[in-house]
């Protein structure tokens, strides 16, 4: 049957479902049709169903399929049923000529409504009638009673192929136990014991995690259980990876982030979307991890252009790829170009005239760059205070660079080059409009070339698995939650901040370790050895977030803090910067160690003996650095 037809079918039932209702509300008063309501009751029905034709098209229920009915389709039944009454009880007596008792027009509103949401509802119970049995199917228990576990059981039962049969729910809530959820019953706490009965009592070969927000400790704990079981365990998607319901096809494995779970970012919604809405971005490294995440969560709040900068081609090929159907309103452009080119930088930027920039292009390994000191300073040193002239020749009204926890008390080249940026950004802001800012944290669970995909690739290949040291610890947050707190913290800043975001308790990098082998189905030491290899060059065994000596303040959101950073005088560090910037260049490398020494007092270099003396050389050529 075409669209057409199915229509027309469809408000022929309502005309009948209408006629019905009048008739209904007009006996259930009279006991009968009276006859003084013979000449005037078709014209009064014709009016009535005249309006509520015009009532259902405007809320579009013509248009909707019945066996998916739900709430807003009921809501819009009402609203369109209430809406055409109304117009009915003013106009009715004009029309026909007799006012009906006011029984009348609110016994056929009721009718109507019960009659046209009950036929929806009835076909949808049809459709979803309880599938046979089927012996092959999975025994799913659904650890959640809430409403993703509800919207994972829907889609069970209306599924036609029976792969899975769900034969209860655990949930915490002691006011749901006990309780049907769409007739499968809450058999009680998720707790070790209940747990343990529940499966061995049903057979349950499956246990879905449909507890989105609840911590990563107590997932570990139901993961522990489920393992001693032998039942295979899974969990919905995220809440940055879904929409609406979870469909059951769409679970997935326990990941590391889920163990490493803490409470879901809260953001200012209307705060971010001030600072996003409707303006032009421009994110350097946008084809990196933190870089392509920060423009997804940016899409949320609809800018007006995104400018993709990077050298990865590659990078922004695919980044592009992704995000060409999810951004209709949103121009998005691609420019390749070094963040160290300022004739690029100035190109694109004059071109497109961003308001805010967010710098997070850099170089981040550790061990990498202590063998490679020069390109480190120069990019990461060098390579920032490019970005950020040419931000504050062209108009920009933001520079927000993401910084590191390695920058604190460092003991490695990438960290001390980093905390050199740092101070660059924070002497910089009060000889400039352009507010400056830096964003301060830790690691990044499964960025490029993080330890995550390290340790899975090990697993993969039988081990082993290499962790520098038993003491090793780290903080992580995952690279979504990094980067909604880098636009909040972006949107709070009034200029010259230091932002420090909450990374919770370090993780020790053995326990990584052990989770992810046991989460790979394997057993640590047994089927897969650890083994441990000793620090790196430039490494250190904890890592801090804010400097001895430095303080912070709260800030009006829960994690992030803003420090107050000690940065030398402005002339004393043009003319570091102008002799960090000489070694460089010319490929001194012990000469640049000791530079960055003698700008970051704190840091324990290795191979530096005594810190470089502040030359009396050439002034670095850095218009906004001079003091007047």
């Amino acid at each position: 049957m075409n669209s057409h037809l199915r229509r027309i079918l469809i408000i022929l039932v309502h005309v009948a479902l209408w006629t019905i209702a009048m008739l209904t509300a007009v006996v259930l008063r009279f006991e009968t049709v009276p006859e003084f309501l013979y000449p005037a009751l078709p014209q009064a029905l014709a009016l009535l169903i005249a309006l509520r034709i015009g009532a259902f098209f405007m809320h579009g229920l013509f248009h909707g399929l019945w066996r998916y009915a739900g709430l807003p389709e009921l809501r819009n039944l009402i609203r369109a049923t209430t809406t055409s009454t109304i117009v009915f009880v003013g106009a009715g007596t004009m029309f026909s000529g007799v006012r009906l008792p006011r029984s009348v027009y609110v016994g056929e509103w009721l009718v109507a409504i019960l009659l046209m949401g009950g036929i929806r509802f009835i076909i949808r119970m049809v459709r979803e009638r309880r599938q046979p049995l089927n012996p092959l199917a999975v025994r799913t228990l659904i650890v959640g009673a809430g409403d993703q576990g509800e919207s994972l059981l829907r889609d069970v039962q209306r599924s036609a192929d029976g792969k899975w049969e769900v034969v209860g729910f655990l949930d915490d809530d002691r006011t749901k136990q006990g309780a049907l959820v769409r007739e499968v019953r809450v058999l009680g706490p998720a707790d070790e014991a209940t747990l343990r009965r529940v499966v061995e009592q049903r057979g349950v070969r499956l246990v879905v995690l449909a507890i989105p927000r609840v911590a990563g400790g107590r997932i570990r704990q139901i993961l522990a259980v489920c393992r001693l079981l032998g039942v295979q365990t899974k969990t919905v998607p995220s809440i940055g990876h879904r929409m609406t319901g979870v469909e059951f096809s769409a679970i997935r494995e326990v990941s590391i982030e889920d163990l490493l779970r803490r409470d879901p970012v809260q953001l200012d919604v209307a705060q971010v979307a001030s600072f996003v809405a409707n303006r032009t971005l421009l994110v350097t490294g946008a084809g990196g991890s933190i870089g392509s995440e920060l423009v997804r969560q940016a899409l949320w709040f609809k800018p007006k252009r995104l400018v993709l900068y990077d050298r990865a081609e590659n990078s922004l090929f695919y980044i592009e790829r992704e995000l060409a159907s999810s951004a209709p309103n949103t121009e998005i452009v691609v420019a390749v170009g070094d963040i160290s080119d300022r004739a690029r930088l100035e190109q694109v930027l004059r071109r497109h005239r961003p308001n805010v920039v967010l710098h997070t292009a850099a170089y981040k390994h550790v061990p990498t760059m202590e063998h490679n000191v020069c390109e480190a300073v120069k990019n990461n040193v060098f390579g920032t205070l490019t970005v950020a002239d040419v931000a504050h020749a062209t108009g920009v009204e933001a520079f927000v660079m993401i910084s590191t926890d390695k920058a604190v008390n460092p003991t490695s080249v990438m960290g001390a080059s980093k905390r050199v940026a740092e101070m660059v950004i924070h002497s910089r802001n009060a000889h400039s409009e352009m507010r400056h800012v830096a964003v301060r944290f830790g690691n990044v669970l499964g960025s490029a070339g993080s330890v995550v995909p390290l340790f899975r690739e090990q697993i993969s290949r039988g081990g082993p698995v290499t962790v520098t040291h038993p003491d090793m610890r780290r903080y992580f947050m995952t690279i979504p939650e990094a980067a909604q707190l880098v636009l909040q913290a972006a949107a709070l800043a009034t200029g010259g901040e230091l932002f420090v975001l909450d990374m919770g308790e370090p993780v020790k990098i053995v326990d990584l370790a052990r989770d992810l082998i046991e989460l790979s189905g394997l057993r640590p030491d047994v089927d897969i050895q650890i083994q441990f290899s000793g620090l790196r060059p430039g490494e250190k065994l904890f890592e801090e977030l804010l400097l001895r000596g430095e303080a912070y303040d709260k800030t009006p959101h829960e994690k992030i803090m803003v420090g107050h950073i000690h940065s030398p005088p402005i002339d004393a560090l043009k003319i570091a910067l102008a002799s960090l910037q000489n070694a460089a260049e010319a490929g001194d490398e012990a000469r640049a160690r000791r530079c960055l020494a003698a700008l970051v007092p704190e840091a324990q270099l290795s191979g530096v003996t005594d810190a470089e003396p502040a030359p009396s050389g050439r002034l670095l050529e850095a218009p906004i650095m001079n003091s007047t």
